[in-house]
């Protein structure tokens, strides 16, 4: 049985709120690892994590699980899990799938917007203030919609599925954190793909493939340059 979470000081928002309880401490979870909380090769121990949340150990388990599937979490038997680390290699694979997802997503999405790219540039409006503010995180969480959005607009609900499976918001801002782009020079690159779908470019799959796949290697070259300078 779920405990009940206790209402937030005046003036705060409850984080455990109108949404699915599992969801909620995935929500949490997530924004530990993002925000540092949690670091790779430590530990998080669902029993610990239920009594700090005031919740049962059944939705920190499932959460903790989700993570797990995402590739950010490493079980131990009788121990718990460790954050992993993620590896350049491994980033790369998922931009690939990423990108091999979205390039076929927009082959029909160009046809099915029909130049209409309100909710594209809303989205990119919405990158670049908070690119203004400085917000990473916030950014980053408006690109993943950007790119939603032309997922969403391909009609293939299998697609958009597989898409959202990857756990793209996660994977985003991981690499952020990796390469670590000018903020405003990150908004300003969404600029070309809302021009390709405005003009209903035939070629706007291959450039949203490049665009995903940019990240990836700015990611896999700082690595090397590193490693070169050890």
């Amino acid at each position: 049985m779920n405990h009940p979470v206790p209402p937030p000081p005046a003036g705060e928002t409850d984080p455990l709120s109108r949404v699915p309880l599992g969801e909620q401490v995935r929500g949490l979870l997530l924004e530990g690892l993002l925000n540092g909380r949690w670091q790779p090769g430590d530990r998080i121990v669902e029993r610990r994590l239920a009594v700090e949340l005031k919740v049962s150990q059944a939705p920190v388990r499932e959460a903790l699980r989700a993570l797990g599937t995402l590739g950010l979490l490493d079980a131990e038997p009788n121990r718990g899990v460790r954050v992993r680390e993620i590896g350049p290699a491994e980033l790369l694979e998922v931009y690939q799938v990423r990108a091999s997802l979205e390039r076929l997503a927009a082959k029909s999405a160009v046809v099915r917007l029909a130049g209409d790219t309100t909710a594209l540039e809303r989205h990119a409006e919405r990158m670049a203030a908070a690119a203004a503010a400085g917000d990473a995180l916030g950014q980053a969480r408006h690109g993943v919609a950007f790119h939603r959005e032309i997922v969403a607009a391909s009609g293939n609900g299998t697609l958009l599925r597989t898409w959202e499976g990857l756990g793209v918001e996660v994977w985003t801002v991981l690499s952020l954190h990796r390469v670590r782009p000018e903020l405003h020079e990150n908004a300003a690159d969404h600029q070309p793909l809302i021009e390709a779908f405005r003009r209903q470019d035939p070629e706007a799959g291959r450039l949203l493939a490049e665009h995903v796949l940019e990240y990836a290697r700015r990611g896999s070259a700082q690595d090397e340059d590193a490693r070169h300078s050890d």
